[in-house]
């Protein structure tokens, strides 16, 4: 598996808001100062039950690739917003904090901390921007993904969107992202090479549209990849001349040869329809084990659709709905304060708004995944980092919308999700394939998940709960936020 090109400094990758805060920290004396900020996302895409972590493996690169080149100074040098022996402090910088996450692929629900960053201010703030783009750019893909995957069933969907995806790092990371989300194939070549993920693709149109007849084009194709044979059947005219042609070719030229035809293609008009023509056609001509691939435009509500109409098909590649994650194309991941450090204590802090739901979770806290006796993820569990959560006896918790209840986890089990990733900016983490992290995905949604919580309309609501004491803070730091303000 290769990763980022150390050559290529992303270190600028930042909002301009973060050198001058920076700037302002170094010249208050507060550049040692040590805090803690949380990445977390506040709605499921598409009103989904869940979201799938991804993008770790890029923050990792990137923090370890953070340095200020010459020209780098001299640009900034060039903005005369910024102090000398500021920008003398940033050619030696390297981070030196510490960072938790949950696993790459784990599943994960709103407001709660998925990544912690506990580091000196500078340290933290400068890799805001990085840290949420990777995050929520793979997170939406995935997520997205998963979506489509679980809409095909037992049906192969392949990643064919790079040319439309928004640059080319997006082509690239977001088939890694699809991969992890259930892909099993991506047409992205650079993606296949530099994450081992399987290839997929034959031909074009414009293979056809060469050539002076649809036969000759498929027969020349045939003789060159006789063992891995689609052809592409919509360019001309799918029952009258694409599946008539293909079926010649599997007989007059890949028969002869010992071979058969692998699958055909459609990537346009009536899917369901043309895929149950297609169907009917090569079963007569005893092709039954010739695959039926469409593609155009389709996202898990069209291929919902397409087999409620009862469509005949194999496998799908999905382009642009799924690259761009067309339907609500913002994850929305963010990066807030959630303590400061005072004298060797971490002290939490909270943003408060008019609007409840941007209202942050403070502190310095843990986030537990609570099972029930047959393994399945009944709730999230937030608590104070320095709490013991122990399930071996009955443990109250709080349900924050529904506070005056008192509930109990009685013969559950806890798992904690943050796991050390880098520690004194080195990296203590045990890097994953991404087949490792695909089936880690597959893993729990197959195992632990609800398939409630799987379902696209109205999905059960996962539980996020908070223990008591974490609860009691929140609320004091709330009561404590009102006072000031009257």
């Amino acid at each position: 598996m290769q990763t980022q090109d150390m050559s290529r400094n992303l270190t600028m990758i930042m909002d301009l808001y973060e050198m001058t805060m920076s700037n302002g920290y170094f010249k208050e004396h507060n550049k040692g100062s040590r805090v803690v900020f949380d990445v977390f996302y506040r709605k499921n895409p598409d009103n989904g039950g869940f979201a799938i972590f991804a993008g770790l493996e890029q923050v990792i690169d990137y923090i370890l690739g953070i340095h200020f080149d010459e020209e780098d100074i001299e640009y900034f040098r060039g903005l005369n917003i910024f102090s000398e022996d500021f920008l003398s402090y940033l050619k030696d910088f390297k981070f030196t904090g510490d960072i938790y996450a949950f696993p790459e692929g784990t599943v994960m629900y709103p407001n709660e901390p998925v990544i912690t960053v506990v580091a000196p201010l500078i340290d933290a703030q400068l890799i805001e921007t990085a840290l949420l783009l990777q995050v929520n750019h793979q997170s939406l893909i995935a997520t997205k993904t998963r979506r489509i995957v679980n809409a095909a069933g037992n049906r192969a969907v392949s990643d064919f969107g790079a040319r439309r995806a928004h640059n080319m790092d997006a082509a690239v990371y977001g088939a890694r992202a699809a991969y992890i989300g259930g892909a099993s194939s991506t047409a992205t070549v650079l993606a296949g090479k530099m994450f081992g993920i399987p290839v997929s693709g034959t031909m074009a149109h414009s293979w056809v549209m060469f050539y002076k007849d649809e036969f000759d084009a498929f027969k020349r194709y045939a003789e060159l990849y006789p063992d891995n044979t689609i052809l592409l059947v919509d360019t001309y005219d799918v029952i009258e001349s694409g599946i008539p042609n293909a079926i010649r070719v599997a007989k007059e030229i890949l028969e002869p040869m010992g071979k058969r035809l692998k699958g055909i293609r459609i990537d346009s008009g009536d899917l369901a329809y043309l895929s149950k023509k297609s169907r009917k056609m090569l079963d007569e001509a005893g092709l039954n084990d010739c695959s039926i691939v469409i593609s155009n435009s389709l996202d898990e509500f069209t291929i919902t659709s397409l087999i409620n109409q009862g469509a005949k098909v194999d496998s799908m590649g999905v382009g642009e709905r799924l690259i761009t994650a067309r339907s609500e194309p913002v994850f929305g991941a963010v990066y807030k304060l959630a303590a400061v450090e005072e004298n060797g204590v971490f002290e939490p802090r909270i943003k408060v708004s008019e609007n409840v739901e941007k209202i942050t979770n403070p502190g310095l806290k843990k986030v537990y995944r609570i099972y029930d006796s047959l393994g399945n993820a009944v709730a999230d569990l937030i608590a104070k980092a320095d709490e013991t959560v122990d399930l071996s006896h009955p443990f109250r918790y709080i349900d924050p919308k529904k506070p005056w209840k008192n509930r109990y986890f009685e013969g559950f089990t806890a798992r904690e999700l943050q796991v050390p990733v880098i520690l004194g900016g080195k990296v203590v983490y045990e890097r994953k394939t991404v087949q490792e992290i695909a089936e880690y995905v597959k893993q729990q949604l197959n195992n632990e998940i609800w398939v409630e919580e799987q379902r696209f309309e109205n999905p059960h609501i996962h539980y996020m709960d908070m223990t008591p004491d974490y609860y009691e803070m929140k609320m004091e730091l709330l009561n404590d936020s009102r006072k000031s303000i009257n």
